[in-house]
């Protein structure tokens, strides 16, 4: 309780007495209406509303559903902050009163639920604390700051569209960047970085394994493209284990596979969707090389069509500069306590916030601890594993990991533009 009337004392702090309450409503009503990747016409509207009422000029449509909010205060450097805007197509099961209901058509159109299993709402709030708390306290720094609501983080392809579409041009260059996302793995209250490289890169590819399809009865008038899909997919494994060097890490995942469509018949094709993840670029063009030729290969050995691989999204590695890291740092610590803040190891998971680095710009992501204090003591003395992100059941603990979060940036960007 104590812990919980501290968090809500800081969200209402430096304002009016509404703003913790103000913070709260605002995530439950985003948790509620959440919206897929370049659809998040809903979220992008309300957080440019709520980024003007805290005193930014906004820009909208930004690299499609990408919103802009510029808050000048006088001469100075210009600092970037990021949250992204778009859930997942997953069906809610927390059981919490604000769950989301939402279903909707994905861009295959099948009807999908749709979450904010990521804790996007969580960074979009925290993002309006912020530009809340630094509106309210301008005599304190002086300078320009950039509060971004990136679409499509999900898909990987919200950043390119923004900076495509002059987010570096049309706006002040940023001299620095920073974004900060939550984690699973971590107590409310708690900080943790990374420096240097933080987040893989994340690829993915389309192989369309093409066969000759027939009557289940009498498969050697066939092809079998599910057979070759079988063996593709444990062949595939191989790349890692026997190609690359296991000093560079990296991962191939087959995340779906799609082929035929009745009990009795042998398809003519089947679709597999894969992820890869590396650090280096010289181990991801190894990757998709080791990929094309296992494909390739074992069509010819079982006298199959060739099949097509196409690489889609893709995102480099998320690298945090060190000396930009070892900047704000202190300031994470002054804001909730050195005892709060801890460095932890980097991690095959992918996010689009490295182009932010695009030229020369220094970046760091930190990660926001949401689990309660309680439920991850527990869980770690029994060594059970929590529900990780993108998990139907993820719920951060709201008040404080947002009042953790919006101290915590609103502390850093002070001091990266403090008062001459």
């Amino acid at each position: 309780m104590r812990r919980l009337l501290c968090a809500l004392m800081f969200l209402a702090a430096a304002s009016t007495p509404s703003r913790g309450d103000h913070l709260l409503d605002l995530y439950k009503h985003l948790h509620s209406h959440p919206e897929l990747s370049f659809k998040e016409v809903e979220t992008s509207k309300r957080i440019a509303a709520e980024l003007k009422a805290a005193g930014a000029e906004v820009t909208e449509g930004v690299g499609k559903t990408g919103v802009v909010g510029v808050m000048k205060n006088g001469d100075g450097p210009t600092v970037l902050v990021r949250s992204d805007l778009d859930a997942l197509p997953v069906i809610e099961q927390t059981g919490v009163p604000h769950a989301s209901k939402v279903t909707t058509l994905d861009d295959e159109g099948k009807q999908v639920g749709v979450m904010h299993a990521c804790g996007h709402d969580v960074h979009m709030t925290c993002l309006v604390g912020t530009a809340r708390y630094l509106n309210e306290h301008k005599s304190e720094w002086r300078g320009t700051v950039l509060f971004i609501g990136q679409p499509a983080e999900e898909k990987i392809g919200g950043a390119k569209a923004m900076l495509d579409d002059g987010l570096y041009t049309r706006f002040p260059k940023p001299n620095y960047a920073l974004a900060l996302h939550v984690t699973h793995d971590l107590p409310s209250g708690k900080l943790a970085y990374t420096r240097g490289p933080a987040l893989a890169s994340s690829t993915s590819l389309d192989i369309i394994v093409r066969g000759k399809g027939g009557h289940g009865a009498m498969p050697h008038n066939t092809v079998d493209p599910i057979v070759l899909s079988a063996l593709l997919v444990l062949d595939l494994q191989t790349i890692v284990s026997r190609e690359i060097n296991p000093l560079y890490p990296s991962v191939v995942t087959v995340g779906s596979i799609h082929g035929g469509s009745k009990h009795n018949i042998i398809p003519n094709d089947v679709h597999l969707q894969l992820t890869i993840r590396s650090y280096d670029p010289k181990v991801r063009a190894k990757l998709i090389e080791g990929i094309e030729r296992r494909a390739k290969a074992l069509a010819m050995a079982h006298k199959a069509p060739e099949p097509s691989v196409v690489v889609s999204d893709d995102t480099p590695a998320t690298i945090n500069t060190p000396e930009f890291v070892d900047k704000v740092v202190p300031s994470l610590e002054k804001a909730v306590g050195k005892e709060n803040v801890e460095p932890v190891e980097a991690t095959m998971g992918a996010e689009d916030f490295g182009l932010f680095s695009a030229g020369g710009v220094p970046i760091f992501m930190f990660r926001l601890g949401t689990i309660p204090p309680e439920r991850f003591a527990e869980a770690k003395a029994k060594g059970e594993t929590l529900p990780s992100l993108h998990s139907a059941v993820y719920h951060p603990d709201i008040e404080p990991s947002i009042a953790t979060g919006v101290k915590a940036m609103s502390r850093a960007v002070m001091d990266l533009l403090p008062v001459k």
